[in-house]
Formats: C-alpha cells, sequence, structure tokens
C-alpha cells in the first residue's frame, strides 16, 4: 500500500487528526498556554510571542477536534465581546501498539474559572 493511500485512509480517524494536530509544537504551545487558565487569543500571542491569526486558527482547530473550548466571555473596556479559552485535556498519551497509534487523553483537572 502506497503511502499516499495511508494517508487517504486515516483522513476521516479522529485519532489521526489529533496526533498530527498534536505533533504541532505551535499547538502544543498553545494548548499547554491555555490548561492551567482561561485566556484570550491576544493574550496567547503576546505570552507566546505568534501572530493572532496563528492563534486564531490554531484555536479554532482545537476546538473542532474538541480539545479546547471557550471558558466564558468577557467585555473589553472598549464593549467588546472576548472569548476566553481553556483545555479540554490535561494529559495525552500516544502508545504504539503493533504499529496502530493509541491516543488516550485525561480530562483537564483544573477547575474551570466562574463567570
Amino acid at each position: 500500500m502506497s503511502k499516499s493511500n495511508i494517508i487517504q485512509l486515516s483522513e476521516f480517524d479522529i485519532t489521526q487528526k489529533i496526533i498530527e494536530s498534536l505533533s504541532n509544537v505551535c499547538t502544543r504551545s498553545v494548548l499547554f498556554s491555555i490548561k492551567e487558565e482561561s485566556k484570550d487569543a491576544t493574550q496567547i500571542a503576546e505570552e507566546l510571542k505568534i501572530s493572532i491569526s496563528t492563534v486564531y486558527k490554531t484555536l479554532s482547530n482545537l476546538e473542532d477536534l474538541a480539545l479546547a473550548e471557550v471558558d466564558r466571555y468577557v467585555i473589553s473596556p472598549e464593549g467588546k465581546k472576548i472569548k476566553l479559552y481553556r483545555s479540554v485535556i490535561g494529559k495525552v498519551e500516544i502508545i504504539l501498539d503493533n504499529l496502530e497509534p493509541v491516543l488516550n487523553l485525561y480530562p483537564n483537572t483544573n477547575p474551570k474559572t466562574s463567570p
């Protein structure tokens, strides 16, 4: 079986998508940044020294994979509604069992921020 067929077969496999996403250092950095406390995209961008567009794209991907969520909304001094994100997972294990990856996701045990 060619490599392209393997990629095509796993394209819709959520485990594969999560593993591929977590292999990206930017994705991991954003996820770790919101593990202990909820933050908005601007805070994350400033903390990690990456562009705001990269942060928004990464957060959208993490939300799609159910690895992050909007914890709450706050209103800025200018009256804008701002999303605060938090990690849904606290720990990830990836195990190769007979060359098939086994993905174990553990919930984030840090309490959600109160509104």
